[in-house]
């Protein structure tokens, strides 16, 4: 008997079901936040009602980052502003920190709110483990909220890889491209195309 329980006890129990899940909202999300239940450096996000581990970054990470958020301020224009890694809330159970987005200025120092989707014109995510999760729920989500662009400046297959004109009812982005380095990627606010990057300027 102790045998078979020693043997059972490396097993991983199995994940509930979606329905036996309790989602939480943004709401509940951001009292947790408040009152301390959350430190404001944990590395969670609510994902579709779920709290999920964010992916460490790594030195590849960081630079993609950086190069991503210089390209951007270059050529973002008047009225918008490039938020780093800050809270976009993305729907009703969805409170991301993207690594980059192009928001409404006006929210750059707004003390009283956090940035939704409505406020976002692009948004930007450097992948490498959370590849899988970026071309996924991420894209599926930003689509249905209606974000115009998204970057998934891919690290795994050093390409970038560009989504535009969402169908929100979907979840989809109508408009696809990927990338490679010697490719220029189209900068895209409000619905204008304000400058160009070559790929490989957003790659480490």
């Amino acid at each position: 008997m102790s045998t078979t329980i020693q043997a059972q006890a490396g097993i991983p129990a199995p994940l509930p079901a979606a329905s036996e899940v309790y989602r939480l909202t943004v709401d509940q999300f951001d009292r947790m936040v408040r009152d301390g239940t959350l430190g404001e450096d944990e590395p969670v996000e609510l994902l579709n009602g779920v709290l999920v581990r964010t992916m460490p970054k790594n030195p590849a990470h960081r630079v993609g980052l950086r190069k991503a958020i210089l390209a951007l301020e270059t050529h973002v224009p008047t009225g918008w502003y490039v938020a780093k890694e800050e809270s976009l809330t993305v729907g009703p159970g969805c409170k991301w920190e993207p690594d980059a987005a192009v928001v409404r200025a006006e929210l750059e120092f707004d003390a009283s709110r956090d940035a939704t989707a409505a406020d976002c014109r692009l948004v930007v995510e450097v992948s490498d483990a959370s590849l899988a999760r970026d071309r996924s729920e991420k894209r599926a989500g930003y689509a249905r909220a209606g974000i115009p662009v998204y970057w998934i400046v891919n690290l795994v297959d050093g390409q970038v890889e560009i989504h535009a004109d969402p169908d929100p009812a979907t979840g989809l982005y109508r408009d696809q491209a990927t990338i490679r380095p010697g490719g220029s990627v189209p900068i895209v606010v409000d619905g204008g195309e304000v400058g160009r990057v070559d790929a490989a300027d957003l790659l480490p």
